[in-house]
């Protein structure tokens, strides 16, 4: 099953866009260096739609104890109820336990179209 979301040039750096692949529900996000992503639309803590959260980033920890850096814009989703945050770069794995992630789809650009593939 395949679902032309939209023209690439129709979302920016930084955008989601929620979708519809067959019955489900997904969030598009094109991250900051313009790569496209797509998962499921329901985050795996209580089930909000992710795609009315933001893609941001996320403090990361300096040298410094208790001293942290702002970095990854544009690469994080993060949870619109309870700020839970997945890593688009990485399979939408949770930054609090990796090993918990996002059910992820297949995106490819087709003469400038973002396509999704179930």
């Amino acid at each position: 099953m395949r679902t032309v979301v939209c023209n690439k040039n129709d979302m920016a750096p930084g955008d989601m866009k929620e979708a519809t692949l067959g019955r489900a529900s997904i969030v598009i996000c094109r991250t900051s260096d313009g790569e496209f992503y797509a998962f499921a639309n329901r985050c795996i803590h209580q089930g909000a739609p992710l795609s009315k959260g933001k893609l941001c980033g996320a403090p990361e920890p300096t040298d410094k104890v208790g001293e942290y850096k702002f970095c990854r814009e544009g690469e994080i989703i993060r949870c619109p109820w309870h700020g839970r945050e997945f890593d688009a770069k990485n399979e939408g794995r949770t930054l609090s336990n990796p090993k918990f992630k996002l059910k992820e789809y297949k995106v490819e650009i087709e003469e400038d179209q973002v396509v999704v593939y179930k």
